[in-house]
């Protein structure tokens, strides 16, 4: 089973975060069917990996959270994460809740929901 918590290896990011620790803050974030804002806040956690991406006027400025493992790429000279989601799975995700960061209970629903079998989980060789 796919953990959603954990990037993916570098040769696949194109980008080697986890030993870099590359602070992805300020980059852009694309998602299959477009941009939907930038990151505000990036983790390197050994269980929980995760971006916070804040959405500005297209999600009326909320912000989202997107675990590790949804990231299919990271473009360090253009200052870009690449995701496999379109932007409605990620409009449709659990709301964001910035007090709730260390909740087990929080990242086990964001978790179910982009995971295998949840509404926002979408595998490496669906077409889009």
């Amino acid at each position: 089973m796919e953990d959603v918590w954990r990037f993916r290896d570098s040769s696949s990011l194109g980008a080697n975060v986890m030993d870099t620790k590359v602070d992805l803050s300020g980059f852009k974030v694309e998602a299959l069917d477009g941009s939907i804002g930038g990151i505000d806040e990036s983790t390197y956690g050994t269980d929980r990996s995760y971006i916070v991406v804040d959405t500005g006027p297209w999600i009326f400025g909320k912000k989202v959270i997107l675990p590790a493992g949804v990231i299919r790429g990271i473009d360090e000279q253009e200052e870009r994460v690449y995701v496999n989601r379109t932007k409605e799975e990620i409009k449709n995700a659990p709301e964001f809740d910035d007090t709730m960061l260390d909740d087990d209970t929080y990242h086990s629903t964001v978790g179910a929901y982009y995971g295998p079998g949840g509404q926002g989980y979408r595998s490496w060789d669906d077409a889009f």
